[in-house]
């Protein structure tokens, strides 16, 4: 058997009127044991996709990670969080204590946050130049680093809310950002990842109720995890 790959997401199957999550589809239930025999659409597994991807192959977006590590190897939910913005080619530009770096690897496993829609043309052909010339400035030198008050997530709001000022938009502060846009996401990858250590723990994970709510497609809405947004303040 290959190895689970945490691009591949997870897998749901309903039986023993539980909801069962594993890396792969079980020949037999580890409930009960019996063989699994999928005789209707609505008894079939159901891939939950994983909420991290490859921040290099996302154009113009806000990204999130661990600053140490990955979401699913040594994140334990109160680690530190680093925050970039990738441009048209998907290099990660962020900013720490040592100054603005430009990343060609590294933001592999990812919360992402597109900020550009495809059809907004003539910014695509504006963001590089715009996210070169906001980076070079002298405020994201080294020694202005802050580590609660002029961190990564400044320079990345910053930038954000230049480009929403130069397209005659409203900008928005650090909570309305966060609350809008970050932790709707956070709270996703909270609850993958909860799914994620009890399958490495036990081989599967199960809860009681497995009826969808309305309005949830991940498949595991009824698992219960605290949000961890509050970390992105800081890099």
């Amino acid at each position: 058997m290959q190895p689970w790959e945490p691009e591949r997401g997870l897998i749901k199957i309903s039986h023993c009127k539980k909801a069962i999550f594993c890396f792969s589809v079980p020949k037999q239930c580890p409930l009960c044991g019996y063989n699994l025999i999928y005789r209707r659409l609505d008894e079939a597994p159901v891939s939950i996709p994983s909420p991290f991807i490859n921040g290099h192959r996302e154009k113009c977006s806000f990204l999130l990670k661990p600053t140490t590590g990955t979401f699913l190897r040594g994140y334990d939910g109160s680690s530190d969080l680093h925050v970039g913005i990738t441009n048209t080619s998907g290099l990660v530009f962020n900013y720490n204590e040592t100054g603005v770096h430009i990343a060609e690897y590294g933001w592999e496993q990812c919360v992402s946050v597109p900020l550009v829609q495809p059809d907004m043309y003539s910014l695509l052909k504006q963001w590089d130049i715009y996210l070169d010339q906001f980076s070079a400035k002298e405020i994201w030198l080294p020694h202005r680093y802050e580590e609660y008050f002029h961190n990564c997530y400044t320079y990345a709001l910053t930038f954000i809310n230049c480009v929403l000022s130069a397209q005659g938009k409203k900008q928005m502060n650090k909570s309305e950002f966060t609350e809008r846009f970050v932790i709707p996401r956070t709270r996703k990858a909270s609850k993958y990842i909860t799914i994620y250590k009890e399958i490495c723990n036990n081989g599967f994970y199960v809860i009681d109720h497995p009826d969808q709510e309305e309005g949830d497609s991940t498949g595991y809405n009824e698992i219960h995890t605290d949000s961890n947004g509050s970390k992105i303040l800081r890099s």
